[in-house]
């Protein structure tokens, strides 16, 4: 092959740039010499990628938005492919964002350009016929939970476990102490770190909840004490003008609001509780007791109890394989049974769950980085 490889990738929001960024940083080991472009955030340009767009274009959520901002996301596809057509890449990888990103594959797959998936989308739970889709995308999946492969081999579509490189960052023996002292927290007393999510529409539906279940621990445990932390500005602004409208008891209360932060509030905390969604991943190799919450439109609950196969919806549960955290849905969000859960933790050792998390820390933790950056070279060297 002559001149140096050219490498194509799309992130199409933070947690793809982040989850690429540390691939990016091996591939560009092996190959210095390598052109590495498409569009992505900046973790993935500070490790040598050039971005040809700016990420925030496709870093769109919800129906409304995604129909608001598709102009501006069919204009970015089309002259997309129109760079790659005048400098074709030898392998395309996307990370994640499967509803850009499988349509760009299966354009330059159909060129006999080789094409990666990285992220498997959730077939595992609902929509499994999705399959068919990505295998006319991709050459090659790269999966982040061993669970996955099954799926894949079901339908006979290459599938490639990486692991997590959350699992790679994250000790398997957190430090307690220096997560409080980051913080500013009492160095010592229980303390129950309390996530209500990243998206607005979370926050306003779990926080009174959350609150009401923290005034609830405090009648029952005056000694335990709160860290909210805030995932951004914007929910920070949030959560403390909820604060501010709470009844005065409330904010008598030792809660300490902090922004940004999450794992330094998770490994400071003893239990958490917070919000389903990649947190709890998050909280299981903090090793940390938690009990999960989510609740969804009266509508969608309806039609995802009709679509949704998985025996569980939190990944702690779904990795075991066997339900070892509380994961609470719809009416089942209530101050009583939440503070119930969270209380019997704060009176046990916890030990054996403890175990549990650190035997699943180590089936994640396969050095992803290198594993998926090696199984991108293995593909464009086939």
């Amino acid at each position: 092959m002559a001149g140096p490889f050219r490498i194509a990738m799309v992130a199409g929001e933070p947690s793809g740039d982040v989850l690429a960024a540390g691939m990016v940083a091996q591939l560009k080991r092996q190959y210095p010499d390598a052109i590495i472009e498409g569009i992505g955030g900046a973790h993935m340009q500070a490790q040598g990628f050039h971005s040809l767009f700016d990420m925030e274009t496709l870093s769109v959520m919800g129906l409304v938005e995604v129909l608001a901002h598709l102009p501006a996301i069919l204009k970015v596809k089309k002259q997309l492919l129109a760079h790659f057509d005048k400098y074709p890449p030898d392998i395309f990888v996307g990370i994640d964002a499967p509803d850009f990103n499988l349509r760009v594959e299966k354009a330059l797959k159909a060129k006999g350009i080789k094409t990666i998936h990285y992220v498997s989308p959730t077939v595992w739970a609902w929509r499994e016929k999705r399959i068919h889709k990505i295998a006319k995308a991709a050459n090659r999946v790269l999966g982040l939970f061993p669970f996955e492969q099954q799926v894949y081999d079901k339908y006979q579509v290459p599938y490639t476990f990486v692991g997590h490189t959350m699992a790679d960052a994250i000790a398997i023996t957190p430090n307690q102490a220096d997560a409080r002292h980051a913080l500013s927290l009492p160095v010592t007393g229980p303390l129950l770190a309390v996530l209500p999510g990243s998206r607005r529409g979370e926050v306003d539906t779990l926080l009174p909840v959350f609150l009401g279940t923290i005034e609830a621990i405090h009648r029952a445990r005056p000694d335990i004490s709160f860290v909210i932390p805030a995932a951004n500005s914007h929910r920070f602004l949030q959560i403390k003008a909820a604060l501010q409208e709470a009844d005065d008891a409330l904010n008598r209360l030792p809660i300490h609001l902090t922004e940004g932060t999450s794992r330094d509030a998770m490994i400071a905390s003893d239990v958490i509780l917070l919000a389903s969604g990649t947190a709890t991943l998050e909280a299981m190799l903090c090793k940390r007791p938690m009990v999960a919450a989510y609740k969804l439109a009266p509508l969608t609950y309806k039609i995802m109890q009709r679509i949704y196969k998985a025996p569980f919806f939190t990944l702690p549960n779904l990795l075991a394989n066997e339900a070892i955290i509380p994961e609470l849905l719809q009416d089942d969000v209530n101050a009583h049974n939440m503070s119930e859960h969270l209380l019997s933790y704060f009176e046990s050792d916890n030990s054996a769950l403890i175990s549990r998390f650190t035997e699943l820390h180590h089936t994640l933790k396969c050095n992803a980085d290198k594993t998926a950056a090696h199984a991108v070279v293995e593909e464009l060297l086939a």
